[in-house]
């Protein structure tokens, strides 16, 4: 981590018995269930089985001359790598999916390739930023101001605003997309706070990035155009397919990474001194919610 002149410090507020109780607590359990902090084998397996569908169902893609299967083959392609994104890849970023960091990374950009997205600044803007700093603003980068959906009680209203309970799933399925058009381009020529912390840096890091961007364009409307197209799929059918999936995934992930910092949680500014009064885990308390199933989900 690269330390820079926006950073904030939380007080201790007698967090320490906390934190070593719950270390304590954490590898007890840990140790009662002759477990680790990664993914087991199981989770690993079904992870795999999940890579391997999703490969599988890219297939039809290939060879079909019905648009009806080619468009149902796409979703299910794009829809299976999206779970893997929200089951896979944000452990992976955490690195706590594999105990390699470089199996981490890898995973990550293989799983974001079909949604367009750059792993690495995802994964910097998220754990850095976001974890660090969730609800703060301005420094929590996952819940920017954009002037279409206000996010946090600090941010600029707008008389439509009032509406955007009902037009939030249309901002959410984009969301996916300027992401990748957007805050990634934005990331890679140096305008946000990420340059400070020296990603993807030189020849490397610029052939990774317009491999990956370059890539997903191949993978996912230069294919389909080439062979569906003259399989019978129309050049219509194609592109809609694409815009419409990559929305259907983009609602799905926004609302089950974001959603638990919106519902029932506090938000905060920066103080002028950066010193938050609170400390770090009463912060992480009171800045998310925990999703509470149906009683059907576990059998009650």
């Amino acid at each position: 981590m690269h330390h820079t002149e926006f950073e904030l410090k939380f007080a201790n507020a007698n967090e320490q018995q906390f934190h070593t109780a719950l270390k304590q607590a954490s590898q007890e359990y840990l140790q009662t269930k002759h477990d680790h902090v990664y993914a087991s084998l199981a989770d690993l397996a079904a992870i795999g089985v999940l890579f391997i569908v999703a490969v599988l169902s890219y297939l039809p893609i290939l060879i079909t001359t019905s648009t009806t299967v080619y468009i149902l083959s796409y979703f299910v392609f794009v829809l299976l790598i999206m779970l893997l994104n929200v089951i896979g890849q944000h452990d992976a970023c955490h690195n706590t999916l594999f105990k390699s960091g470089w199996k981490n990374r890898l995973f990550g950009r293989l799983v974001t390739l079909p949604l367009g997205l750059e792993p690495e600044f995802w994964r910097t803007r998220h754990v850095h930023y976001h974890h660090h700093y969730a609800n703060i603003e301005h420094y929590d980068l996952d819940t920017e101001e954009n002037g279409i959906f206000r996010q946090t009680p600090f941010q600029r209203w707008r008389p439509f605003m009032k509406y955007q309970h009902i037009y939030w799933p249309f901002v959410a399925s984009l969301s996916l997309t300027w992401i990748a058009l957007v805050f990634d381009w934005s990331d890679r020529t140096g305008k946000t706070r990420l340059k400070t912390q020296k990603v993807l840096e030189g020849k490397l890091g610029w052939g990774l990035f317009l491999g990956s961007k370059i890539g997903h364009l191949i993978l996912m409307l230069g294919i389909p155009v080439i062979v569906a197209h003259h399989h019978g799929s129309s050049l219509t059918a194609i592109f809609i397919t694409y815009l419409l999936s990559q929305m259907v995934a983009s609602i799905f992930v926004i609302y089950l990474l974001l959603g638990t910092h919106w519902a029932e949680t506090q938000f905060f500014t920066a103080p002028e001194n950066k010193q938050i009064t609170h400390g770090w885990y009463h912060h992480n308390f009171v800045t998310a919610c925990d999703w509470l199933q149906p009683p059907i989900f576990y059998g009650a």
